[in-house]
C-alpha cells in the first residue's frame, strides 16, 4: 500500500482548485488537506500543516506563488512544491526554478502528466512539462555558451521580441488563418492557453490587430508566409 501525500494547494480561483481536487479523488493516495486563496496564506499554512507536497499559482494576492516558494525554502521547509500556472515565459519558469520549485506545469496538462509529476516530485525528482524543459534546455545550452558564441546566436536566430518557440509556431499558425480553437486543437493546448500566448505576442510586439501584427512579423523576418 502507498503512503498518502498530503497536498496543499493555493490558487486564487475556486474553480481551479475544485477541478484539481475533482482529478485527484480517484487517486487515493494523493490528499488535498487544505486549500489557500493567496501566497502568504499558503506560507502559513504549510507551516501549519507540513504537507508533503505544496501545488501553486503564481498570480496571486498578497504574495506570489514563487515568492511563497522561495520564503518557505529560505524557513527551511521540506514541503516539495510545484508550480501549476498559464505562463510560460522564460522569466516565470526561471524565477521558479530558482526559488527552489521542484516542478512547473502548465495549467492545460492533462490527468496523467499531472499524477506523473505529483509521483515524481514525492520520490525526489524534478518534473517540468515539454515545453518548459525546453525553455530550460535552451537557457542552460545558452549560458554554456562563450560570449561570441552567444552574440552570434543573438544576431542570427533570436527575435527583438524575445519571442518563445511557442510563440513563434502560434504566431506562424495565427497569420496562416487558424482560429484560436483550431491552434487549441492543432496543439492539442486549451482555448484558453492560446488566448494568452496570443495575447502576449501582441504586447510583446507592440501591436494593436492581425494587420499590424503581420506587418511586423514580415518585417522582422520572424516566419515564412
Amino acid at each position: 500500500m502507498q503512503d498518502t501525500v498530503e497536498i496543499v494547494l493555493a490558487d486564487d480561483h475556486f474553480l481551479i482548485r475544485d477541478g484539481i481536487r475533482a482529478l485527484l479523488e480517484e487517486e487515493k493516495d494523493l490528499v488535498i488537506i487544505a486549500e489557500a486563496s493567496n501566497g502568504k496564506e499558503a506560507v502559513e499554512i504549510v507551516h501549519q500543516k507540513n504537507p508533503d507536497l505544496l501545488i501553486i499559482d503564481i498570480r496571486m494576492p498578497e504574495m506570489n506563488g514563487i515568492d511563497a516558494i522561495e520564503l518557505l525554502n529560505k524557513q527551511g521547509t521540506t514541503t516539495k512544491s510545484i508550480i501549476l500556472s498559464m505562463h510560460d515565459s522564460e522569466e516565470y519558469i526561471l524565477k521558479a526554478l530558482a526559488a527552489g520549485a521542484n516542478g512547473y506545469l502548465l495549467k492545460d496538462t492533462g490527468k496523467v502528466e499531472f499524477i506523473k509529476a505529483i509521483r515524481t516530485v514525492q520520490q525526489g525528482g524534478k518534473y517540468f512539462s515539454g515545453d518548459i524543459s525546453n525553455v530550460l534546455v535552451n537557457n542552460l545550452l545558452n549560458s554554456n555558451k562563450t560570449p561570441n558564441e552567444k552574440s552570434t546566436k543573438v544576431n542570427t536566430n533570436e527575435t527583438p521580441f524575445d519571442l518563445t518557440s511557442k510563440e513563434l509556431q502560434i504566431l506562424e499558425l495565427i497569420l496562416s488563418g487558424f482560429t484560436n480553437k483550431q491552434i487549441s486543437e492543432k496543439l492539442e493546448n486549451s482555448k484558453r492557453t492560446i488566448e494568452t500566448h496570443r495575447f502576449n505576442l501582441m504586447r510583446k510586439m507592440d501591436v494593436k490587430n492581425l494587420i499590424d501584427l503581420s506587418k511586423k512579423a514580415q518585417k522582422y523576418n520572424l516566419i515564412e508566409l
